[in-house]
């Protein structure tokens, strides 16, 4: 078996399902006044945003899930058979600035939902597999995910807010730091009225801004997390999927998202069939990845 594909199974081991996803080591939980508008963010604030960007240059956001796997957009992907030129950068702040933190991978496969509609955006998600697992520091950290509706409305979500490097108006350039503004859920049936999104809002999508507008995502943030903190746990969780708007910022045309509690089983399946589609292991290769597991397990990242 290539090494490469070790790698890939080792990282789809290490899954966000553990105790660590959702924590932001160099940030404290929410609190303080409601932000009305986009604003830049400390560095590290938001460990599982990436910037997907092909030839290095940024198209769309995207969410850690855990070491190998990230979570965005399907629309942001126009042919997913090609990964050519295709790079996640972690743990970036400025897209002009890498630090030592950041950590550039090639993506390895692009998987979109196979009942994706470019006209209606129903199903608009994606999964990027890295060609080689990030090292979590307090910088790069993965999302926690919601594994039902059930858990969705058990966890009590009240601060929620969206990020990422896309301009701060519709049309206008993408800005150069990492921004982040607190958004609220809306409920659907709101959202669905003849004023507003005028019954184009499915289950499968969320709502969520302000009813008179002004704070958004826009152009260059599809894909990007719309993170929910729950103070039931404590965690942040990745409660939907940049999608698709009306301009940005309108309002009562609040942004949509892809409600992920609804693809939970999508994503797991879909890792789990791309690990059962590798090259059969031997016993001296399970034994490689036994041993990669416990040595990076063991690795600390300030």
């Amino acid at each position: 078996m290539h090494l490469l594909t070790l790698y890939s199974i080792l990282a789809s081991l290490m899954v966000s399902g553990s105790s660590d996803c959702g924590v932001r080591p160099l940030v404290g939980p929410p609190g303080g006044p409601r932000i009305l508008g986009g604003h830049v963010v400390q560095e590290g604030a938001w460990p599982w945003q990436v910037s997907i960007q092909w030839r290095s240059i940024h198209v769309c956001g995207g969410a850690i899930l855990n070491h190998s796997w990230i979570l965005s957009a399907a629309h942001c992907f126009k042919n997913s058979r090609s990964t050519s030129g295709l790079q996640v950068v972690a743990g970036l702040h400025s897209r002009w600035w890498h630090g030592r933190s950041v950590q550039i991978r090639s993506v390895d496969k692009v998987i979109t939902h196979e009942n994706y509609d470019k006209t209606t955006y129903e199903n608009d998600v994606a999964l990027l597999r890295l060609r080689y697992p990030l090292s979590f520091s307090s910088r790069i950290q993965p999302v926690c995910t919601i594994q039902n509706e059930t858990e969705e409305r058990d966890l009590s979500f009240r601060s929620c807010f969206i990020t990422g490097w896309g301009s701060s108006v519709f049309e206008g350039k993408l800005v150069n730091t990492l921004r982040a503004a607190e958004v609220r859920l809306i409920d659907t049936e709101t959202c669905n009225q003849i004023d507003w999104h005028s019954g184009h809002v499915t289950d499968n999508m969320v709502c969520a801004g302000w009813e008179y507008g002004g704070v958004d995502t826009c152009q260059g943030d599809s894909g990007g997390p719309l993170s929910c903190y729950s103070e039931v746990t404590g965690k942040y969780y990745i409660y939907g999927v940049t999608s698709h708007g009306e301009e940005c910022g309108l309002p009562k045309k609040p942004g949509l998202y892809t409600r992920i509690s609804r693809y939970t089983t999508w994503l797991w399946r879909t890792q789990e069939r791309s690990i059962s589609s590798a090259t059969e292991m031997k016993p001296t290769d399970v034994h490689v990845i036994l041993f990669l597991t416990v040595f990076c397990q063991s690795w600390t990242f300030i």
